[in-house]
């Protein structure tokens, strides 16, 4: 009986997901399959599409998911019903990502190609980072936070559970990030950003509602 490995998401962030997952996982006596709560499609890219009950009714050996979700309270949610199904969480490396020295980074991590995590950095669970981010030395980041394509976290920077951080973005060295907040695509944030707040620009100013 073969192990069943799960991309929870079959959008494009899934999509840039399981060719790192496959490297890592895709041989010998494994399946790889998208899992999807709508599927639009049977398959993508060669692996099946599939909803999470079906994952779950499929014999295997040992089953573990990938969540691929770039929202971090639906990550979250997610991976709550992962753990009430007793489905292993698990995370995936590019080949290419640079780790440096005394980095710990929480369970369920996506790395993406060409990420760098220098020096003593702590992240929490199901940290995502995309394309060509860097988290300098002595970062703090917290639970389920999301990092766009190119964003530059510079070093002694703390980024709160859930913030979801866009493509561009550069964080100046010792800047504090809310639980919760969102930077903009592009912003360069040289003050800190309150719990909650939506952050654009250059220099960053908290986008007010309308």
């Amino acid at each position: 009986m073969k192990s069943l490995y799960g991309v929870y998401g079959a959008s494009g962030c899934g999509r840039g997901v399981m060719p790192l997952l496959r490297a890592e996982r895709g041989k010998g006596e494994s399946r790889l399959v998208f899992i999807d709560d709508a599927p639009q499609a049977d398959a993508a890219n060669g692996h099946a599409i599939w909803t999470f009950a079906r994952f779950m009714d499929e014999p295997a050996a040992t089953r573990a998911v990938v969540l691929a979700i770039a929202n971090p309270r639906v990550r979250e949610t997610l991976d709550q019903r992962c753990a009430e199904a007793e489905v292993a969480l698990i995370g995936t490396t590019a080949a290419n990502v640079v780790m440096m020295d005394d980095v710990e980074v929480g369970p369920g991590a996506v790395l993406s190609p060409f990420v760098t995590l220098t020096s003593n950095i702590r992240i929490g669970r199901c940290f995502h980072a995309n394309l060509y981010s860097y988290v300098e030395h002595d970062c703090l980041i917290g639970d389920y936070v999301t990092f766009a394509p190119g964003v530059r976290c510079n070093g002694n920077v703390t980024i709160g559970d859930h913030a979801y951080v866009g493509s561009g973005a550069i964080i100046r060295q010792g800047v504090s990030v809310g639980v919760g907040a969102t930077i903009g695509m592009g912003a360069v944030v040289t003050k800190d950003v309150p719990a909650g707040a939506t952050v654009i620009g250059n220099p960053a100013r908290i986008m007010e509602k309308k």
